[in-house]
């Protein structure tokens, strides 16, 4: 993951990136407890039971995609980036004013959860623990946590590149997606230029 602190002609600090492999124990030491604010945008995990590769199945990630699809008609909520692993799932999210993000994320596990072990002839418990979520606060926060989302695949080593793998945010962008993930601003645009629909490898 490479950094570089750069400086605009009005003297406020930006970052560049390049998505390399983010090690877990580097990006995860920064962890805090839960914590919940009015406008935050948070990172969001939450972990299969019993860590199994439940998600393992493209088509098990598309049932948990169209999850949260039908969650954005029901919540009021953005999602920066995401990355659906094979036993976890990673959200940079931005709840809308009012929305609760516990609500949310209740919903979309809880709704998941059902409709799996119906379709499977299952029941019992999906998820592990309570997910996890952590307030970006700040730029570097966010920039971190969006870099890290998309190394995921890389980190797992079932990608030679980031947007080679198709239940995440980068995927969806630069496939024009607006399913999961809204159009980026300029600014988001800039800081992860891999984003952008139509740019070559």
């Amino acid at each position: 993951m490479g950094l570089l602190w750069g400086q605009s002609p009005s003297n406020t600090f930006f970052f560049t990136y390049r998505i390399k492999r983010l090690s877990h124990e580097r990006y995860t030491c920064m962890r805090q407890p839960r914590q919940l604010s009015e406008g935050a945008r948070y990172h969001v995990t939450a972990r299969i039971n019993r860590k199994e590769m439940l998600l393992d199945s493209a088509s098990v990630r598309e049932l948990f995609l169209s999850t949260v699809t039908r969650a954005k008609k029901k919540y009021r909520f953005r999602i920066w980036n995401f990355s659906i692993m094979g036993n976890h799932i990673h959200f940079l999210i931005e709840p809308r004013t009012g929305e609760s993000l516990s609500a949310i994320m209740r919903w979309i596990l809880g709704v998941f959860a059902t409709l799996y072990n119906r379709k499977n002839g299952l029941s019992g418990h999906v998820w592990g623990e309570r997910f996890h979520s952590r307030i970006l606060a700040g730029f570097r926060a966010f920039v971190l946590a969006f870099a890290y989302i998309d190394a995921n695949p890389l980190n797992a080593g079932i990608v030679v590149r980031a947007y080679e793998w198709r239940q995440s945010g980068i995927w969806h962008d630069r496939q024009g997606c607006r399913d999961i993930t809204d159009e980026a601003p300029d600014w988001l645009r800039l800081q992860f230029p891999d984003h952008v629909i139509g740019v070559l490898p």
